[in-house]
């Protein structure tokens, strides 16, 4: 997981890209949407806006695209490990591009102003109850890579 301190410091550092740049396009777009309803821009990402608390037993991973989120206000706690350190509790369906797993890793507390990618050798799960406000962007994993990698 990388997390960045500021949505600034995102275009720093993946200020190359068209999809990184889509990624500040549906940023700057989140007061022209409804919160719960799914975005795209093209064809490497989509992106919305949720609110209020999300608690997941499981840890979910991805294959062909990241996730990163972006805090709008208050914090929540994230729990992240290797998939590879994980039990397979759901097997991973092409069409959600998800699978489910269980057990333990490390755990952060992300707050407003933040923004973490979730590489896709990670699974994560939110662990807190807070109430919050993010973005929450699927970005695709083709032609791409960290620059800070």
């Amino acid at each position: 997981m990388i997390v960045l301190e500021s949505l600034e410091q995102f275009k720093v550092v993946y200020r190359n890209g068209r999809k990184w740049n889509r990624c500040v396009e549906a940023i700057n777009n989140i007061q022209n949407i409804q919160p719960e309803v799914m975005y795209s821009i093209g064809d490497s990402l989509v992106y919305m806006v949720t609110e209020g608390e999300a608690a997941t037993e499981r840890f979910e991973g991805n294959r062909r695209y990241f996730d990163v989120h972006y805090y709008l206000a208050g914090t929540e706690e994230v729990e992240f490990a290797p998939k590879s350190a994980l039990t397979v509790e759901q097997a991973y369906q092409d069409e959600t591009d998800r699978e489910y797993l269980s057990g333990n890793g490390e755990r952060i507390t992300l707050r407003e102003g933040q923004l973490a990618i979730f590489e896709n050798d990670k699974a994560y799960r939110v662990v807190s109850n807070n109430a919050v406000r993010k973005v929450v962007l699927k970005v695709t994993i083709e032609d791409g890579y960290f620059l800070n990698k």
